[in-house]
């Protein structure tokens, strides 16, 4: 017998043996199509792959976490920094009083008060560091350079208790 004749003799049982391949790989595909659909990332996942940045409103530190990222970002495009975005943050986040002292300090220094350099961190973190009297400091770590070149700058920013930044310092005033 060759194979012509056993397909002649047996049509009914392989018309189901198809049927059943067809239906198998059928359900195989669709039962793996959720599966592949919801698994966008990889079993392992690292601390530094998940990034999460939260905030409260009213909270010192979330308060001037969001001053440094902003005020970073506008000083930070080397080829077009947005000036009037870093005064417009300046005049919005820190007191008049302390706005007066800062332009002080950088004529005395020539360098940037609120960040204490010449240029701009590569990195940056902000830490809450508890009450002071009335007010709230709040520690920002800044991290110049990349590589095994950096330098880091750790600050006191000093938050009064309507929200605005009243001095910015290199020691804590606890």
């Amino acid at each position: 017998m060759n194979r012509k004749s056993l397909a002649h003799r047996r049509p009914g049982r392989r018309a189901a043996v198809a049927a059943g391949l067809v239906l198998a790989v059928g359900l195989g595909v669709s039962t793996q199509m959720p599966a592949q659909a919801s698994v966008h990332a990889p079993a392992k996942t690292s601390a530094a792959a998940i990034q999460s940045v939260s905030g409260t409103p009213g909270r010192a530190v979330t308060r001037v976490a969001d001053f440094y990222g902003a005020y970073i970002d506008a000083k930070g495009d080397y080829t077009d920094p947005d000036v009037t975005l870093a005064r417009a943050l300046r005049n919005h986040y820190l007191t008049p009083d302390f706005a007066k002292r800062l332009a002080a300090w950088e004529k005395r220094n020539g360098a940037d008060g609120v960040l204490r350099a010449q240029n701009v961190p590569a990195r940056w973190t902000v830490t809450d560091n508890g009450a002071v009297g009335h007010a709230h400091e709040v520690i920002v770590t800044l991290t110049f350079g990349s590589g095994e070149t950096t330098q880091k700058t750790k600050l006191f920013v000093l938050v009064e208790r309507y929200n605005h930044i009243s001095d910015i310092g290199t020691r804590s005033t606890r």
